[in-house]
């Protein structure tokens, strides 16, 4: 018998069989979850052998087509309407109720900026914030204190949670609109709300092109 020839490519090595069960699993696990489920979360249910970032993968792939979608945000996966279904929606859906401007504004400028004192967010804004502005943040999740500044008095600084990476579609901080599309408007719709204050063109410490917030 013939020898085969020493220079054949080797065989690739084949992605680990995703099972039914392990699909079903994942999908009930995403529909019960009250956060974005991680592949490490999913990963100490599975049976040896299975791989959540595999089981994970071919679950979008299922979902294809479907009334929902598997959608990447805040370090982990959560099921979301189909994009195309969600004018249809509208119309049978409540929607949540938004927060008033005056937050939305803290929202932006936190986002943009942290972290930051209550002061800085004022000097930014042009306007004093009320306590219940900050209280209605807190309260929604989606800001929480993330130590002190290093000057007499010490004040609370603020950056935005997962909570916020979540609600608004973003995998990180790096995900958030240019400057140049908050104001032209070319972001998606879960963003309109981070349009009522794009960081002021003549702020030095203001995000532009391709730079990220700290």
């Amino acid at each position: 018998m013939s020898k085969p020839p020493d220079d054949l490519p080797e065989a690739a090595p084949e992605e680990p069989a995703v099972s039914a069960a392990a699909l079903r699993l994942a999908e009930a696990l995403l529909f019960a979850s009250d956060r974005p489920v991680t592949p490490a979360r999913l990963q100490s249910l599975l049976a040896e052998g299975e791989d959540a970032a595999t089981v994970l993968r071919e679950l979008g792939l299922a979902l294809d087509g479907r009334g929902v979608v598997l959608v990447e945000t805040a370090g982990g996966f959560v099921l979301r309407t189909a994009p195309d279904l969600a004018a249809a929606l509208t119309r049978v859906v409540e929607v949540p109720r938004r927060l008033p401007r005056a937050a939305m504004e803290a929202l932006a400028v936190i986002a943009w900026h942290q972290p930051v004192t209550r002061a800085e967010i004022e000097e930014i804004r042009g306007a004093s914030m009320a306590q219940s502005t900050l209280e209605s943040l807190l309260e929604h999740g989606l800001v929480a204190p993330r130590g002190h500044k290093e000057v007499p008095g010490r004040p609370t600084l603020w950056g935005t949670t997962s909570r916020f990476l979540e609600q608004f579609g973003l995998k990180s901080l790096r995900d958030l609109p240019r400057r140049e599309e908050l104001v032209s408007g070319e972001t998606a719709p879960l963003l309109d709300g981070l349009r009522v204050l794009a960081p002021p063109a003549e702020d030095p410490s203001a995000p532009a092109g391709d730079e990220t917030p700290p």
